[in-house]
């Protein structure tokens, strides 16, 4: 192994591990964000509409389904180092 290719790959781990810490802090945000989704509900009950409920399960569904994308892609690199 010549020292340009230990360098590439020093490089290749630092950049994966920057794009791990940003992935693993967006999500925790979605996660976050979809959490407060759910207490919303729980705290505003049926002061909500059936309208308001429905528009807030679903962006409770997104950010969760947001963050296992950002989980997958870093799983995904950790198994291709």
């Amino acid at each position: 192994m010549s020292s340009k290719d230990s360098v590439s790959d020093a490089g290749k781990v630092i950049k994966d591990r920057i794009e791990d810490a940003k992935d693993t802090a967006r999500e925790v945000q979605h996660r976050s964000t979809a959490d407060a989704e759910k207490m919303r509900r729980e705290v505003a009950g049926d002061e909500m509409t059936a309208g308001e409920k429905l528009e807030s399960t679903a962006n409770e569904a997104k950010n969760r389904t947001q963050a296992e994308i950002d989980k997958a892609k870093r799983n995904l690199r950790e198994k291709t180092e």
